[in-house]
């Protein structure tokens, strides 16, 4: 009947209509594309798999902070992505999305000292361990962004931009984005000087004007490139 209706306002109002109902189709096909690997575990009698993100490891002050999510069978959040494609309010409404209806998931972190004592690739695995150990769920597989947890004896599976690949993944990536950009405001307000309400700890020229200027406060990785010519 609509499309009978030859007023442009009706013919306007049903082209959005459509439009709509594309992109949520669109949608929906990414995010189920999203849960293959959910999908094919599953299949294979898995019942508990997390995804494992990390977020700071290139700041140059701050921790580095990781996240693990298990997902509920079917689960369909929509615009879940990787956390570097979502605007700052996308990935605190789906921050609270995810701990709601996540089955299970957990928060850990490596402090600068444990970065400046190792190195940022060991403490990014030691915090996605201390993600894992405070799940109330013990996962029986893990799909890890990047690279595996060599000291952890789960099943599991490295995957490249898995942030971009799978919907576990991804949504750890928001939730450990999220908590640190949220630790990094907290941080702001006792070192107000570095502008880490802005830069949330990467190497901004304010940032590092700031620390020629200022000096640098415990929050800083001192192994780290931190002159502000380098």
């Amino acid at each position: 009947m609509l499309k009978n209706d030859r007023r442009q306002g009706v013919q306007d109002l049903l082209d959005r209509f459509f439009r709509m109902q594309n992109n949520l189709l669109k949608e929906t096909e990414r995010l189920e594309k999203m849960l293959w690997e959910e999908n094919k575990l599953r299949q294979q009698g898995y019942c508990f798999i997390a995804g494992l993100d990390e977020a700071g490891r290139g700041p140059l002050a701050g921790p580095v902070m990781a996240a693990a999510v298990i997902l509920k069978p079917g689960t369909i959040i929509k615009h879940l992505n990787d956390s570097k494609q979502l605007t700052a309010k996308r990935r605190e409404f789906l921050f609270e999305k995810i701990v709601v209806e996540a089955q299970a998931y957990g928060l850990g972190s490596a402090s600068p000292e444990e970065i400046d004592r190792t190195n940022i690739h060991e403490a990014s695995l030691l915090a996605m361990n201390r993600a894992l150990e405070k799940m109330p769920q013990r996962p029986d597989y893990l799909l890890v962004d990047g690279f595996t947890l060599r000291s952890n004896p789960c099943k599991q599976k490295a995957i490249i931009h898995g942030d971009e690949i799978s919907l576990s993944i991804a949504a750890a990536s928001v939730l450990a984005k999220v908590a640190r950009d949220d630790l990094m405001l907290k941080l702001h307000k006792t070192y107000p000087q570095y502008g880490f309400d802005r830069n949330k700890g990467y190497g901004t020229l304010e940032h590092r004007q700031a620390i020629a200027k200022y000096g640098l406060c415990p929050e800083h990785r001192k192994t780290f490139r931190l002159k502000e010519n380098s």
